[in-house]
């Protein structure tokens, strides 16, 4: 144990290069891993805006969160994979959760003007849309929400060309009918084809309503938005969406506002 102790204090004295390769290898590993991986992938990857970095369900794997989508990893910063994280126990999408979480705004300052306003019952249960004309998934959705009561259904069109290239023609075909709600409802439930329009009618949303949704980072349809601050992707059934309709309101202030820069 001496002779090893020996050798090392004299490599030490016979090499100050070890001094300096140990020491910022100690630093390093002092400091919080999330400032770690920030600066380790800004220097590599300059073009893209890393918003924070925080801790993953997963021990030593971090969450880096660009705004539009969320990679894992490592500690160091190194290693980087992209996909989604899945909770096996419950199969949760728990990528997919973190950014409907990130990404959600306070209700009240969506633009509710812009929507196409379908009230059932007493109308309390509130929840806002984001839909496309010819998304399967949102016709499904218009299906299940034909039998929950007592709603409130904010539409904001959102059609998704690149997927269904004569969306945006129905969006505004169905903006600019005579009775919105009806000519939406036959075409979601009865496929029922509303009128072509030759162009845009005053005061249609749609291209404004493409622009907010690339700042909130929709990319699917259908999303919903509920007062209490949630925000959820994909056509949920009816059970899974009347605790959300119940749900109390998100305090004042609590999310960020729709309309912000």
């Amino acid at each position: 144990m001496h002779i090893r102790r020996f050798a090392l204090a004299a490599l030490v004295l016979l090499s100050g290069s070890l001094v300096s390769v140990v020491a910022p290898l100690a630093a390093a590993a002092d400091k919080d891993p999330t400032v770690v991986i920030r600066e380790t992938l800004k220097s590599r990857f300059k073009e893209i805006e890393i918003v924070d970095v925080k801790p993953s369900p997963v021990p030593g794997i971090y969450e880096v969160f660009t705004g539009d989508s969320i990679a894992y990893s490592d500690a160091t910063g190194n290693y980087v994979f992209l996909g989604s994280l899945m909770d096996t126990r419950t199969r949760s999408d728990l990528t997919a959760d973190r950014m409907n979480e990130r990404n959600a705004v306070a209700f009240e300052t969506l633009p509710l003007g812009q929507a196409i306003k379908v009230v059932k019952g007493n109308g309390k249960r509130r929840m806002v849309v984001f839909s496309d004309p010819d998304c399967p998934f949102c016709k499904q959705l218009e299906h299940t929400l034909a039998g929950i009561n007592d709603t409130t259904v904010y539409v904001l069109l959102f059609p998704i060309t690149s997927l269904h290239p004569d969306a945006a023609n129905k969006a505004h075909a169905i903006w600019c009918s005579k009775d919105r709600v009806t000519t939406w409802l036959s075409w979601m439930r009865d496929a029922q084809a509303p009128k072509a329009v030759s162009q845009p009618c005053k005061d249609d949303p749609v291209q404004s309503l493409q622009a907010l949704g690339r700042k909130l980072y929709i990319n699917s349809t259908p999303t919903l938005m509920f007062p209490n601050g949630k925000r959820i992707s994909g056509a949920l059934p009816a059970e899974q969406l009347e605790p959300l309709l119940n749900a109390p309101p998100a305090a004042a202030g609590s999310k960020p506002s729709a309309s912000s820069p």
